[in-house]
């Protein structure tokens, strides 16, 4: 209540400090003294417009080519390469409608500050540079829209059929990985089944799921097609691989996927950065609570022969925890078992 009461406070003090500039003004108007104190204001006004305009531009200037590989990361993938043409044609467009319009903006004031003996012009309109301003601008931003699009739409179409599928899980506030065995073919999920032990919910009655296994961060191959599937346990969320170009959100009860070509290894990328300890991440992009901070999963890219073998060295859900498949039917505990015979020779 007293809170309340305050901000009326405030509010009326405002208006009354208003109430006696305007009077102020008025009683200028009156006396006929308000000419004077217009000049020298509008002098001072339309300095201050210029000093603004160089001191800003100097200083935006200046941070962009400072900070320039601070936010222009190096590409390490074939769409990114795409996207950051299209990122940059759209940057020029509208870098130098911005810097001409702005420049105006504040030159104008300068240039037509009040004077005694300046009438001003009266231009209603004119039908031609309504026609201009309007077509040349649409023309444009068409171009922008399409280009864009079509770049968005082979992103999202339907993955190449031999790209290698990886799932990707997020969760107040981690994510989880899931890969699928040598079928390449990830088994069914049901948010249903989540447990301690079935953090994915992964449903073990669909043979699919028999060798879909985990893994602590993500291992995809250079230069192969790799496809995330993306989906949300809880939250809102979205994947973001800053390196390759890939933001994704991840939403409860739709899922989403993104298919990419990675095109350098994260020993590439190091000897490129002359960064030892770097190493491609995804982090969330989606404020989804306080752990949202947290929310970082490393991916490793190497080569496709390095890919491989780590596959192989890799163990199945029910490998790794043999009471998964306790409550299947006796041909998939066969099928399991079949599964954790071969995988011990």
């Amino acid at each position: 209540m007293y809170g309340f009461l305050i901000g009326v406070g405030v509010l009326l003090l405002l208006s009354i400090i208003w109430m006696v500039y305007r009077i102020q003004t008025l009683v200028s108007v009156v006396k006929g003294s308000d000419k004077k104190i217009a000049t020298g204001s509008n002098k001072i006004n339309a300095i201050l417009f210029v000093v603004f305009l160089l001191g800003t531009g100097f200083l935006m200037f200046w941070y962009s080519i400072k900070e320039f590989d601070n936010y222009q990361l190096p590409v390490a993938s074939e769409h990114g390469v795409i996207t950051d043409q299209l990122f940059w044609i759209t940057m020029a467009v509208t870098g130098i409608v911005f810097l001409i319009t702005h420049v105006l903006l504040f030159i104008f004031p300068y240039k037509y500050q009040y004077k005694e003996d300046r009438k001003a012009s009266f231009y209603p309109d004119n039908n031609k540079l309504e026609i201009i301003w309007t077509v040349v601008p649409g023309v444009v931003l068409a171009g922008l829209v399409i280009s864009g699009w079509m770049a968005w739409s082979d992103i999202t179409a339907p993955a190449p059929e031999k790209a290698h599928v990886v799932e990707i899980m997020g969760y107040q506030f981690a994510w989880d990985v899931r890969y699928p065995g040598k079928d390449n073919v990830l088994g069914d999920y049901d948010y249903r089944l989540i447990t301690a032990s079935n953090s994915h919910g992964v449903d073990f009655t669909d043979k699919n799921s028999l060798d879909d296994f985990p893994s602590p961060k993500v291992v995809i191959p250079k230069g192969e097609p790799v496809l995330f599937k993306i989906r949300a346990r809880d939250v809102l969320h979205s994947v973001f691989a800053p390196h390759m170009r890939l933001k994704m959100d991840a939403v409860p009860g739709m899922p989403t996927r993104f298919w990419f070509v990675p095109t350098k290894t994260t020993e590439e990328m190091r000897a490129e950065l002359n960064d030892p300890e770097f190493e491609y991440e995804i982090a969330c992009t989606e404020i989804c609570g306080r752990g949202h901070f947290s929310m970082k999963k490393v991916i490793e890219v190497v080569e496709p022969e390095a890919y491989q073998k780590w596959l192989a060295e890799q163990k199945s859900f029910i490998q790794q925890n043999p009471a998964l498949a306790e409550g299947l039917t006796p041909e998939m505990k066969e099928l399991a078992e079949i599964q954790l015979s071969e995988s011990k020779k």
